[in-house]
């Protein structure tokens, strides 16, 4: 195994340029004001490091997959944590009991996982890492394309964090809420006209 720092950091920049404005790092900002950061960040940070590894392993495998199929079920997903998020309660009776947030490992890890998971497929960066694989190597661009995933993660949820703190949590769900929305929107949009 050849490891080639400038391999490394090449797909790291490339990589983490290309997901900052993603709509995975806003899912992943959303999911962390509701959920415990470092479980939304396990779990996103595993389906990153799957999709780099079919990425490097396997780039013609996306070619096998309809895209409009990926599409309508990564705007469904993000349909779903729009729901989550905007039916918040209603009540003054919340606001006694304080925050309600997802918890436990596994419920957390496994919905950031499956967030992640379906709405990356064929997504920019995984193609990036594929066609930098083929012509960086295998194994360096696998470390700079995961590394830069993982830390856009990590800003996104630090970011959510800093802003749950601020800012009253409903109105925090709200926003997520119309972001995951708009998301939806979006996506659904790209399988017409993409």
């Amino acid at each position: 195994m050849h490891l080639d720092p400038l391999a490394i950091i090449t797909a790291f920049g490339l990589i983490f340029l290309a997901e900052l404005p993603d709509k995975t790092m806003f899912a992943s900002l959303a999911m962390g004001t509701r959920m415990r950061p470092l479980y939304v960040w396990f779990g996103t940070s595993s389906a990153f490091i799957v999709h780099v590894a079919i990425a490097v392993g396997a780039g013609g495998l996306l070619g096998l997959l309809p895209d409009w199929v990926v599409k309508l079920v990564s705007a469904s997903l993000f349909a779903f944590g729009a729901f989550m998020l905007l039916r918040g309660g209603g009540g003054d009776e919340d606001d006694d009991e304080g925050p309600k947030t997802v918890t436990g490992f596994w419920p957390v890890y496994s919905t950031a996982f499956m967030a992640v998971f379906i709405s990356e497929w064929g997504d920019l960066t995984q193609i990036t890492t594929a066609n930098l694989a083929a012509s960086n190597g295998t194994w360096s661009t696998a470390i700079g394309s995961a590394a830069a995933l993982m830390s856009v993660s990590a800003l996104a949820l630090l970011a959510g964090r800093f802003i749950a703190k601020r800012v009253p949590l409903k109105t925090v769900q709200r926003i997520g809420g119309l972001c995951m929305l708009g998301l939806a929107i979006w996506t659904v949009t790209e399988i017409f006209t993409g």
